[in-house]
């Protein structure tokens, strides 16, 4: 199934039905302010095992990200010192991944892992479906290489390789190819793992 949306304007209807859907334990792929992700309710067990089988990952193991609706909300599942709250502050909504120290109040998915990927993209249909969701939503991105970036950027051809496989593709657009960059906030200083997309402003 495939849903047309704005990021200018996302159609409340629809953003319902996404929120339903990842309730009840489906997984969607929507854009990001970078590429495609699949995305799931971070508190559904099932959602996330079929992720995990989608890109051929063991859970337990591999990083995780979160979309977070606001500051507030990332607050509640991950613990921020004043440098990383600024330099969240200073950055986000925006192309970045911020790894964070997680919180008591993670999903008991999650309680074995120490760390967490969060995530405020610059786009709002991923924001407004975790709002009218009520809590954030796990992503992982697309995988992308040279012989599938079409299928990794045009939601017509999403559709057509996951069709049996997710239960709906958000049409946001052709989606990008850089990922997001990622800066680790678990030490005494901001660390830049990754430059992706974006310029990170310390």
């Amino acid at each position: 199934m495939l849903i047309k949306l704005y990021d200018t304007n996302p159609n409340s209807k629809q953003i319902r039905h996404v929120a339903e859907v990842l309730r009840n334990g489906g997984v969607i792929i929507t854009p990001t302010d970078t590429v495609y992700a699949f995305a799931c309710d971070i508190f559904n067990s099932k959602g996330i095992d079929l992720i995990s089988k989608l890109k051929n990952i063991q859970t337990r193991k591999t990083n995780l990200s979160f979309i977070c609706h606001k500051m507030s909300q990332v607050s509640k599942y991950a613990k921020m010192d004043d440098t990383a709250f600024k330099l969240m502050k200073k950055n986000l909504p925006g192309p970045f991944t911020f790894i964070l120290k997680g919180s008591n109040s993670l999903p008991k998915l999650f309680k074995n892992k120490k760390n967490v990927g969060i995530r405020i993209p610059n786009n709002n249909i991923p924001l407004e479906i975790v709002r009218e969701l009520g809590n954030p939503i796990m992503t992982s991105s697309i995988s992308m290489d040279d012989a599938t970036s079409e299928y990794c950027t045009d939601p017509e051809l999403m559709r057509e390789k996951y069709d049996q496989r997710v239960d709906l593709v958000i049409d946001g657009g052709i989606g990008g190819q850089t990922h997001s960059t990622i800066i680790d906030c678990t030490g005494n200083e901001p660390v830049l793992i990754r430059e992706g997309a974006g310029e990170i402003r310390f």
